[in-house]
C-alpha cells in the first residue's frame, strides 16, 4: 500500500507541530510507522490523501455513531453554518439540546455546554469539590479524562502508549489531590476513603473504560461505588464521553441501572464537532456560575454549529431506537468471529465487547483493569495493527484504545474484517 503523500505531509507536520499532530495517540507511537492522513470519508469507509481506502473501526473515537458525512446531520450543519458560524451569545440550539440531553438521561436534570470531554470533566469535578466543600478525588488508574492535570495521575490512552503515564508539568500539589485506585477493585476504593475520612469530594469513573481498551464493569463494581458515595457524602461522577449516547440511548446509566449525580458528556452530543458537557442533579448544577459561586465559563460554549450537528445526531438515534440493537448484534458478530479466528492459529486472546464498543488483547488473562491491559503483548497488536491496515482496516493505533463500531458497518464489511483478521493471525503465527 502506497502512502508517499501522508509520509510526505507527516515530515512536514513535524516542522510546525509537536510531534507532527495535534493529539499524541494520532502519531503512530503506538504502533510504529508514520500516521495516515485522510482527506474524506464516507459511511464507514475512509479515503486517504494517496487515494487508499479503509473500512473504520476508529470511528473519530466515539461520535460517528451513524458513520461519515450522514446526509441528515450534514444538511442539518450546513443550514446552520449558513447563519453564522458562532455568536458568543444565546441562540436557540442551546436550549433544544439541552432539552434533549434532560429528556434522554437518566439523573440529568440540568447542563452546562462546553466545549471538550477534558473541559467537562475538569468542570465537574470543580464543581463537585465546591458542592461538597471537599478537596480530593478519587479516579482510576487507565481512565482517562482529559489531559487536565487533575487527571494526568496513572492516566490510560495515549498516555500509557507514550509510557508517560504522569506528565511532567502536573504539580506535586496537584497530585497529592488525585488519588488513584484499581478499576473493577471495590477494595481499592474503600481503601482510599478510610486513609481520607471526609476529604473525598468525588469518585470519577469511565462506567465502561474505554482508554485501556474496552473494559465493562465487573458485577457489583458500579453500585458498589454508588453505595460507598452514598455512605460518605461523595459525589459520583460517571464520565460518560465515550458511552453517553452510544451504548444505550440513556448510555452507561441506562444501560447499567446505575445513577450518577453528575455525568460527563462529549463525542457523539457534538456529532463529529468539537463539544463536551456536563449534567446532573439540578441542587449541585445550581451551584455553577452565574446560579452559584462555582465559576465556570467558554466563548465557544453551545456553538451553533456543533449544537445543529449534536441535536441531528441525537435526534436520529432516539427516532430510530432499534439502532442499539442493530450495533450490539453486528459488534457481537464481530467478537465471536475474531474469537474463532484466534482460536484456529492457538493466540492467547482476550476480546471484550460492550455494546457498539470492542477491544482485541494479546493475552489469556481476562482484561480488569489497567495492570492486566498493560501486561497483554504490545508487540503482537502492533504486527496485527499494521497487518489489517495494509488490508484495508484502520483499527485504533494502541492498544489501549476501544474499537467503535457505526450503523454502517454491516456483516458484509465484518465478514470482510474477519477474513483480513484471518490472513494477519495465519502470517503472524508462522
Amino acid at each position: 500500500m502506497n502512502i508517499e503523500t501522508s509520509q510526505k505531509l507527516f515530515n512536514r507536520a513535524k516542522e510546525v507541530m509537536p510531534g507532527g499532530v495535534n493529539s499524541p495517540v494520532r502519531s503512530f507511537n503506538g504502533v510504529g510507522g508514520s500516521p495516515i492522513f485522510f482527506r474524506e470519508a464516507k459511511g464507514s469507509i475512509l479515503t486517504d490523501v494517496d487515494g487508499n481506502q479503509y473500512l473504520d473501526f476508529v470511528g473519530s473515537w466515539g461520535p460517528m455513531i451513524l458513520g461519515h458525512a450522514n446526509e441528515q446531520v450534514i444538511e442539518d450543519t450546513k443550514r446552520t453554518l449558513a447563519k453564522s458560524s458562532s455568536f458568543g451569545a444565546p441562540t436557540l440550539l442551546e436550549i433544544e439540546l439541552a432539552e434533549l440531553i434532560v429528556e434522554i438521561a437518566p439523573n440529568v436534570e440540568k447542563v452546562r455546554m462546553v466545549n471538550s470531554g477534558t473541559e467537562a470533566c475538569m468542570s465537574a469535578i470543580r464543581l463537585a469539590r465546591g458542592y461538597t466543600g471537599k478537596s480530593k478525588v478519587i479516579k482510576f488508574d487507565g481512565c482517562y479524562h482529559g489531559h487536565a492535570d487533575s487527571f494526568l495521575i496513572q492516566a490510560g490512552s495515549g498516555a500509557a502508549t507514550l509510557g508517560l503515564p504522569n506528565s511532567p508539568g502536573v504539580t506535586s500539589g496537584t497530585a497529592q489531590d488525585t488519588l488513584s485506585a484499581t478499576f473493577n477493585d471495590l477494595h481499592s476504593v474503600e481503601s482510599l476513603i478510610a486513609q481520607n475520612p471526609n476529604d473525598i469530594a468525588a469518585i470519577i469513573v469511565e462506567p465502561v473504560a474505554g482508554n485501556m481498551g474496552c473494559v465493562p464493569p465487573i458485577a457489583g463494581f458500579l453500585e458498589g461505588l454508588r453505595a460507598l458515595c452514598n455512605k460518605n457524602n461523595i459525589i459520583l461522577i460517571f464520565d460518560e464521553v465515550m458511552t453517553g449516547f452510544r451504548l444505550s440511548l440513556g448510555g452507561a446509566q441506562e444501560l447499567l441501572s446505575v445513577d450518577a449525580d453528575l455525568v460527563t458528556y462529549g463525542k457523539i452530543i457534538g456529532g463529529g464537532m468539537p463539544v463536551g458537557a456536563y449534567g446532573g442533579r439540578r441542587e449541585i448544577m445550581n451551584m455553577v456560575a452565574p446560579s452559584g459561586p462555582v465559576y465556570q465559563a467558554g466563548t465557544l460554549s453551545g456553538n451553533p454549529v456543533a449544537m445543529a450537528a449534536g441535536l441531528s445526531t441525537i435526534s436520529i438515534l432516539r427516532n430510530n431506537p432499534d439502532i442499539y440493537t442493530r450495533l450490539n448484534r453486528t459488534n457481537t458478530y464481530l467478537l465471536e468471529q475474531l474469537k474463532e479466528v484466534f482460536k484456529e492459529h492457538n493466540f492467547d486472546t482476550v476480546v471484550n465487547q460492550l455494546g457498539s464498543m470492542i477491544s482485541l488483547h494479546f493475552t489469556g488473562i481476562n482484561i480488569q483493569n489497567f495492570d492486566n491491559a498493560k501486561n497483554a503483548n504490545i508487540d503482537l497488536y502492533r504486527n496485527f495493527f499494521h497487518g489489517m491496515l495494509n488490508r484495508g482496516i484502520y483499527l485504533p493505533p494502541s492498544a489501549f484504545e476501544s474499537w467503535f463500531l457505526s450503523t454502517t458497518i454491516s456483516d458484509q464489511l465484518v465478514d470482510q474484517t474477519v477474513a483480513a483478521a484471518r490472513e494477519v493471525a495465519k502470517q503472524l503465527s508462522e
